[in-house]
């Protein structure tokens, strides 16, 4: 079983940054999927960043220019980089690995954006 920890979220004000990080009990060189997903009340949840085995990235419309998703597989760590964070960022984020036909999910972390 893979155990997933997020980290990093918090109360911003609109504009601001925030890095999320989620550590993996497990060795993340070679995963098929990395991602990150958020839900916001009342909202499914969606994808909003994710990075193949390739190091290949997806990015949701919404935060295309903004976040950017990364890696330290020394760390077994994946990153998420908020910038100009908006009132509509606010959400719940949850880190996901995807790994052999199974996927895994951490426990989530909360990001509000209000001023």
């Amino acid at each position: 079983q893979v155990q997933l920890v997020e980290s990093g979220g918090g109360l911003v004000q609109p504009g601001g940054s925030l890095r999320l990080s989620c550590a993996a009990s497990t060795t993340i060189f070679g995963i098929n999927s990395l991602g990150w997903y958020r839900q916001a009340p009342g909202k499914e949840r969606e994808l909003v960043a994710a990075m193949a085995r390739d190091g290949s990235t997806n990015y949701s419309d919404s935060v295309k220019g903004r976040f950017t998703i990364s890696r330290d597989n020394a760390k077994s760590t994946v990153y998420l980089q908020m910038n100009n964070l908006k009132p509509e960022d606010t959400a719940v984020y949850y880190c996901n690995l995807y790994n052999n036909y199974q996927y895994f999910w951490g426990q989530g972390t909360q990001v509000t954006v209000s001023s």
